[in-house]
C-alpha cells in the first residue's frame, strides 16, 4: 500500500561501542513520532536486510522512527564471514542493542520517544535479554520467526515489556521454541502464528501481515509508554471531537486500506467516531449497544445488549434483582435499541462487515460491557479484524476486552479512573439530533453503494 504520510526524514548514524569503533545504521523520523523502534536483524543479515525494511517502511508510515543498524562492526563482519561465530554470540549482541538504546535515548530529537525492539531469528534473543536489563526503558518488542529460547528462562521472566512473539505456520521447529518460551514471559504478551508462512515469511502476503500485526502491537504499547499518566496527551480531552481527533492519529496505520469500516457507539461515540472515520477516508455506520443499568442505580451496568441479539451479562448481575426486574430491564432497553436504529439509519442498510478491517470506537471504556456486546455481535458478520478504538478507559477494561478484540486502542489509560466523563473538560449529553446530522454527513463523504477503497485507489 503506498505510503499516505510524508516521507521521513532519513540518514545515517554512526553508534559508538568503543573507542575508535563505531556501528553504522539508518535512522528514519517521521513528521511528529512519538515512538521509535530499534531492529536487531537475525543471524547472517543486517541493517540492509529487505524483510526488516519492509516492515520498518509499514512503521514510518504510522508515524513510528526506525533505527535500523549493523550488529556487528566491519571487521567482525568479515570475521563472520569466515567464522559464522558471531552470529550465536548473543551476549555481544545484546551489548550492541543496549548500546544503540543508550545512545538514541542521548539524541535531542529523540530523547522523548517511547523505545520498542523489533527482532528476528537471534536478533529476537538479544532484544529480550536488552528488555530484561533496561526495565521501563523498553516499551514493547516484537519477535519475528524468532529464537527466544537463546534469552534464557531468567532473561524472558525479566521482560516488562509488552511482548508480540511471530512465527510462520508452517516452521514447526520455531513453533515449538516459541511456545516453550511463551510461559516464562511474565508480562503481557501474545502469540501469533501466520498461517502457511515459513522462516523467513517469503509467501505471498505473509510479511505484510507480520508488518501489521508488529504497527499495532508498537503502535498501542509506544503511544501508552509515550502518554505514560495521561499527560502526553494533556487530559482532559476538550470535548469529543478534540479526543476523536487525537484517537484518529493513533489509528493512522489503517488509514487508505481497502475493506476499512468505522462502527460508532451511539450516542456519545459518533461525534468521536465521525473523526476517526474523516481522518481514516473511511465510512462511518452506527452499531446500536445498549447497557442494562440495574434497577434503581441504572449508572451501573448488570449487562448490554446489541444488534443481532446479543446479550452480555456481568457475573453479579443476579445480586439483589428479580429475574422478573432483568427482564423487564431488557425489555425496555431493547424497545429502545430498536428505536434508535430506526431513527438513526433512516432506512439506509447497514454497511457489510464481511472480510472488512471494522474500527469499533466509542468516547469510553469504563466496565466495558457495551463494548463487549458489540464485539460479540460484530463477530457475526465474519469481519476480517475488530479494532477496538476509544480516547480513554480503564486499564482493566482494555485488558478485558483484548481477549475479544483483535485489537484495542485507548492511549489515555489514567489511574484512579473514575468515570469517563471526568476526563473531557466538556461532555455534554449526544443528542439524537447530533447523531442523525454526523450520519448524515459521514454519507455524504462516502455515500452508500461506493466501494470502500483508500485514497490510493483514486477515489
Amino acid at each position: 500500500m503506498p505510503s499516505t504520510h510524508t516521507a521521513p526524514a532519513l540518514r545515517e548514524v554512526r553508534i559508538p561501542v568503543g573507542e575508535n569503533t563505531w556501528l553504522y545504521g539508518d535512522l528514519a523520523l517521521p513528521s511528529g513520532f512519538t515512538g521509535l523502534v530499534l531492529f536487531a536483524h537475525g543471524s547472517g543479515s543486517g541493517r540492509h536486510s529487505a524483510r526488516n525494511r519492509q516492515v520498518a517502511r509499514h512503521l514510518q508510515d504510522a508515524g513510528i522512527a526506525t533505527l535500523l543498524f549493523d550488529l556487528l562492526t566491519a571487521q567482525e563482519e568479515q570475521e563472520e564471514v569466515q567464522t559464522r561465530h558471531h552470529r550465536f554470540n548473543i551476549p555481544l549482541l545484546t551489548r550492541r542493542m543496549q548500546d544503540a538504546t543508550l545512545w538514541a535515548a542521548a539524541q535531542p530529537e529523540l530523547q522523548d520517544a517511547a523505545i520498542g525492539y523489533f527482532g528476528a531469528s537471534t536478533g529476537s534473543a538479544a532484544a529480550l535479554i536488552a528488555a530484561a536489563r533496561l526495565g521501563d526503558r523498553v516499551a514493547a518488542v516484537v519477535s519475528r520467526g524468532g529464537r527466544p529460547d537463546l534469552a534464557g528462562p531468567a532473561a524472558l521472566a525479566a521482560v516488562k515489556a509488552p511482548t508480540l512473539m511471530i512465527v510462520g505456520g508452517a516452521d514447526r521447529q520455531v513453533i515449538e521454541l516459541n511456545e516453550a518460551a511463551y510461559p516464562y514471559l511474565s508480562g503481557e504478551k501474545n502469540l501469533v502464528i501466520v498461517p502457511g508462512a515459513t522462516h523467513l515469511f517469503e509467501e505471498a502476503g505473509a510479511l505484510e501481515e507480520v508488518a501489521d500485526l508488529a504497527t499495532s502491537w508498537f503502535s498501542l504499547h509506544l503511544s501508552r509508554a509515550a502518554a505514560h499518566g495521561a499527560a502526553a496527551i494533556h487530559l482532559p480531552y476538550r470535548d469529543r471531537r478534540h479526543a476523536g481527533q487525537l484517537l484518529a492519529g493513533k489509528l493512522a496505520h489503517y488509514r487508505g486500506r481497502d475493506g476499512l469500516v468505522v462502527l460508532a457507539l451511539p450516542r456519545g461515540g459518533v461525534a468521536v467516531g465521525y473523526e476517526v472515520a474523516h481522518k481514516l477516508h473511511a465510512p462511518l455506520d452506527i452499531f446500536v449497544v445498549r447497557k442494562l443499568g440495574y434497577p434503581g442505580h441504572e449508572e451501573y451496568a448488570m449487562g448490554a445488549i446489541a444488534s443481532g441479539g446479543v446479550r452480555v451479562m456481568s457475573p453479579q448481575h443476579g445480586m439483589h434483582v428479580s429475574p422478573e426486574a432483568i427482564a423487564q430491564t431488557i425489555e425496555r432497553e431493547q424497545a429502545e435499541l430498536v428505536r434508535r436504529e430506526q431513527l438513526y439509519r433512516q432506512q439506509q442498510p447497514a454497511l457489510p462487515l464481511q472480510d472488512c478491517t471494522v474500527i469499533v470506537v466509542d468516547d469510553g471504556l469504563a466496565t466495558g460491557m457495551t463494548m463487549e456486546a458489540a464485539v460479540q455481535a460484530i463477530r457475526q458478520h465474519h469481519p476480517r479484524r475488530i479494532v477496538v478504538a476509544a480516547p480513554v478507559g480503564a486499564g482493566d477494561t482494555c485488558a478485558m476486552l483484548r481477549r475479544h478484540a483483535d485489537e484495542v486502542i485507548c492511549p489515555a489509560q489514567p489511574e484512579p479512573f473514575r468515570a469517563v466523563g471526568l476526563h473531557y473538560e466538556d461532555f455534554p449529553q449526544s443528542t439524537d439530533e447530533e447523531v442523525s446530522l454526523l450520519l448524515k454527513k459521514a454519507r455524504r463523504e462516502h455515500p452508500p453503494g461506493n466501494p470502500i477503497v483508500g485514497p490510493s485507489s483514486g477515489h
